[in-house]
């Protein structure tokens, strides 16, 4: 069998290549020691803490949890609700009414009696009245005036004044314009500026380019030459540089990374890995000891009083004291119970009594009198056909039909 499949995968670290450093082989161990060493404390107080955490939250934070909602209930939300149903409401109300009949009706009857009648009748009907009667007909009148004798002289007048000042402005500018500043400009600025551009400024901006030109290809290839001459220069220095730094710092410090840094870094890496698993294994031993010692101590001695000694006692007690105690209650409420319905009954009859007694009730008959024909009386001189008149003793008459 395999170290793999005895011990686990995860118990044998991985990734060690053949042939690994001294430095590896030496620290790997007193690493591992150490490490554990100090990861072992840390690794208790997390489990511990974990453990409290977990212990609270079932213990505490979920009642908690539970019962804050029922007693934000009791404490906040019920006074609130009877606050608000019983005399916010009614407050509410009383304002709202007070606030319509001290404010709302008298602002609406000022409006709907004072305000609206005084604006209909004293200000809109006149107004009405003097715009169709008054100022309706004086618009027509000066419309009729503007339009018949004002309109033709007013656009003469405009004739007039634009032939004015076609003949005495229009026509002498359109002569200036025409005949003396166009030729002046033509032949005084434009020809000449344009012989000048052509035949002087083209020439010579030609020329002065061409010398141009062939001074910066010149310069350009005196400076190509120096670039090439100190480019190789850099060159060769720069390959002398490069190697010198290559063998003078580079490869130390590959060495030193490759056969120290990397083995030191895996090892502790693999030893932080494999002291956090021991130390949970041993927090985890810690841990059980712990529980054995308190389920030993404490809860096994108290489960022992309480199922011996506080179980039988709470039996007897609820056979002895509790259970005679809530038969005695459960029949003195029915009893209660029972005397509230008679007399709720016997409130109901004398309230119904009451209200029939004035009217009076001729088919009423009273508890207990039998019921039948009625006997013929002295105030009746009829009796109903086919059938027999009751007896006027009415416990003779129950005889009599009794023996017949």
């Amino acid at each position: 069998m395999d170290s793999d499949a005895r011990y686990g995968r995860h118990q044998v670290p991985q990734g060690y290549e053949p042939g690994e450093s001294v430095p590896a082989m030496l620290i790997r161990i007193p690493v591992r020691i150490v490490v554990l060493v100090l990861v072992l404390p840390a690794r208790l107080l997390w489990d511990a803490l974990t453990a409290l955490w977990h212990g609270t939250e079932r213990v505490l934070l979920r009642p908690l949890g539970r019962a804050l909602p029922r007693l934000l209930d009791t404490l906040l939300l019920t006074p609130l609700a009877w606050l608000y149903t019983w005399v916010l409401t009614p407050l509410g109300r009383a304002a709202a009414w007070l606030a319509v009949a001290s404010l709302v009706r008298p602002w609406t009857g000022l409006w709907r009696y004072v305000i609206v009648p005084v604006a209909r009748y004293g200000v809109a009907v006149p107004a009405v009245w003097l715009y169709t009667r008054a100022l309706t007909p004086l618009g027509r009148g000066l419309r009729w005036i503007g339009t018949a004798l004002l309109a033709p002289a007013a656009r003469g007048l405009v004739t007039a004044l634009a032939r004015l000042f076609t003949v005495l402005v229009t026509v002498p500018l359109d002569s200036v314009w025409r005949y003396v500043i166009v030729p002046v400009v033509r032949y005084g600025l434009v020809v000449p500026a344009v012989w000048l551009y052509a035949r002087v400024l083209t020439p010579l901006g030609r020329g002065t380019a061409w010398v141009l030109a062939r001074l910066w290809q010149g310069t350009a290839w005196l400076l190509d030459q120096v670039r090439r001459g100190l480019a190789a220069t850099g060159r060769g220095l720069g390959l002398v540089v490069a190697w010198l730094v290559v063998v003078l710092v580079v490869a130390p410090l590959s060495w030193t990374y490759r056969r120290i840094l990397v083995p030191v870094g895996r090892e502790i890496g693999d030893a932080l890995a494999v002291a956090w698993r021991i130390a949970g294994y041993v927090s985890r031993a810690v841990g059980r000891a712990l529980a054995w010692l308190v389920l030993t101590l404490l809860v096994a001695p108290v489960a022992w009083a309480y199922r011996t000694l506080c179980t039988p006692v709470g039996h007897f007690l609820r056979d002895s004291l509790w259970a005679p105690a809530r038969r005695a209650a459960a029949e003195a409420g029915r009893a209660v119970r029972a005397a509230l319905a008679s007399v709720r009954e016997t409130v109901r009859r004398a309230r119904h009594d009451a209200r029939r007694a004035p009217a009076g009730s001729p088919t009423a008959a009273r508890p207990g009198e039998p019921r039948g024909v009625p006997a013929r009386t002295l105030g009746s001189t009829t009796t109903v056909p086919s059938v027999a008149q009751a007896s006027e003793t009415p416990l003779l008459g129950e005889k009599l039909a009794g023996r017949g």
